[in-house]
């Protein structure tokens, strides 16, 4: 890989800031995700991946021109197989995928239609701030799939423009900029294609795939006249079309603001690749390809994307695991605006465990006594008696335990979330107490390392609970 590991003297330069900042950081609520595109992609390309790859051209599909020393930030090797094993991928693989929201406002020479009307409109352009920023490892080895959300306001060196939020990287300097900018906050991780995908293709795709039944956590209401901007949704389990799940995922007008809205990314991902393989889909194949076609600039080609797609549609679902860059919110005047402030020592044991990269330090399991365990009531009944539990833990050794606040989510099973990424510690908590579900994600308490939502489940396990306790 062609990105190198970048020292914490040199992560840490420049701490300045422009006027542009300011600019920059007000346009909120301008995103798009890539999953959505995926799954489609993902839930026809078993069936259709070869048919596809005869008809199409191995021709990249990337719409911008990279320069030869912005190409060359991403790695050329081959990733996926050749003759009949064209649709596989040969070795792990990062995928760093930008969603771009940009309005009409954000580029030099907006289209004709969009002048004299008394809104922004959004643009076909790939010009403006990636709002959504992953990066996905495809790990045929392990087997895996592992996606890191990277907030839009974190806090970052940008090569050349001193310190921002990592969101404008692609402002000032496209896919090649913004994947140095990531290799550098992520301990020198090694990026090989980029994808950028835009705003105006979602609501399109997640009517192509059917919509997606999920849960909306609690009412969100919110208007932006100048955008035509309207959020109107309800609390509860619904199937959302197109432009009501757009509303969910830009909805960030909450005390957790952005990341608040990657933890209903990531439930709406968790949704999404729940949902069993709708048949009609198949016949919607060309419509999907069309919306990808329109909306996304990626430096892989037509044979890479379908490797990826029909690896994410093989791999089981107890193996895709979502993780976020550790961080906190930065304190009220700490900066000249608010930032996500990356952890490094978490960072590096993050990347060591989940991307591979080598480190100096040893990465061990966390004594229980030194974990931060959160327990969320998500049984639907505001009277469970959780002491049995919190006695539990505190029985196995676990002493920072406390209650926080829940997503509201009846949930039938128990699930164990390793809000840190630390899966090993939460197999351990989960054999401790005897039920539930472990899963990597980032949809928990934010100030815990384990979050356990507790289900309908823990009913049928509190009296064998109460009876260990009396042992």
């Amino acid at each position: 890989m062609t990105i190198q590991r970048t020292s914490a003297e040199e992560n840490h330069s420049s701490d300045t800031s422009t006027p542009n900042d300011k600019k920059i950081t007000t346009k909120s609520g301008r995103w798009l995700w890539f999953w959505v595109g995926m799954s489609g992609i993902a839930m026809v390309s078993a069936t259709a991946g070869a048919l596809l790859a005869v008809s199409l051209s191995s021709t990249p599909l990337m719409q911008a021109n990279l320069s030869p020393s912005e190409a060359a930030v991403f790695d050329g090797d081959r990733i996926s197989g050749s003759g009949l094993r064209f649709s596989e991928l040969t070795r792990p693989v990062n995928i760093l995928v930008m969603g771009m929201s940009v309005l009409s406002s954000d580029v030099q020479n907006p289209p004709e239609e969009t002048k004299g009307l008394r809104h922004l409109p959004q643009v076909n352009s790939f010009d403006g701030l990636a709002d959504v920023m992953l990066l996905i490892r495809f790990d045929p080895e392990k087997k895996n799939l592992k996606l890191l959300s990277i907030p839009r306001d974190t806090r970052v060196t940008i090569e050349g423009h001193g310190r921002k939020k990592i969101n404008s990287a692609n402002v000032h300097g496209g896919p090649a900029l913004t994947a140095k900018t990531v290799s550098n906050l992520l301990d020198g991780v090694g990026v090989d294609r980029y994808i950028r995908i835009n705003v105006l293709g979602v609501e399109k795709l997640i009517d192509a795939l059917g919509g997606v039944n999920v849960y909306v956590p609690k009412d969100m209401k919110y208007q932006d006249d100048s955008q035509h901007l309207y959020i109107n949704l309800k609390k509860g389990q619904q199937h959302l079309d197109g432009n009501k799940t757009l509303q969910l995922l830009r909805y960030r007008h909450d005390e957790n603001g952005d990341i608040g809205r990657i933890q209903r990314q990531q439930l709406v991902m968790r949704a999404l690749m729940d949902q069993t393989l709708n048949p009609a889909t198949l016949t919607r194949i060309p419509d999907i390809l069309n919306v990808v076609k329109e909306n996304i600039d990626t430096n892989l080609t037509v044979e890479e994307l379908l490797a990826l797609a029909g690896y994410g549609a093989r791999t089981n679902r107890s193996n895709i695991l979502q993780l976020m860059v550790p961080g906190r919110f930065s304190e009220k005047n700490e900066f000249d605006a608010s930032y996500w402030i990356p952890n490094r020592n978490r960072i590096t044991q993050t990347m060591a465990q989940h991307f591979d990269l080598p480190t100096n330090r040893q990465v061990n399991n966390q004594e229980p006594s030194s974990l931060r365990i959160a327990i969320q009531d998500s049984t639907g009944d505001e009277k469970t008696n959780l002491q049995p539990l919190i006695q539990t833990l505190t029985k196995a050794g676990y002493r920072n335990v406390y209650i926080a606040k829940s997503w509201g989510e009846p949930l039938q099973m128990t699930h164990i979330v390793a809000q840190q990424g630390d899966h090993s510690s939460a197999e351990i908590l989960r054999d401790a107490i005897g039920f539930g579900e472990v899963r990597v994600e980032s949809t928990g308490n934010l100030g815990s390392d384990i979050s356990i939502q507790v289900g309908k489940d823990w009913t049928q396990q509190l009296n064998s609970l109460e009876d260990s306790l009396k042992q």
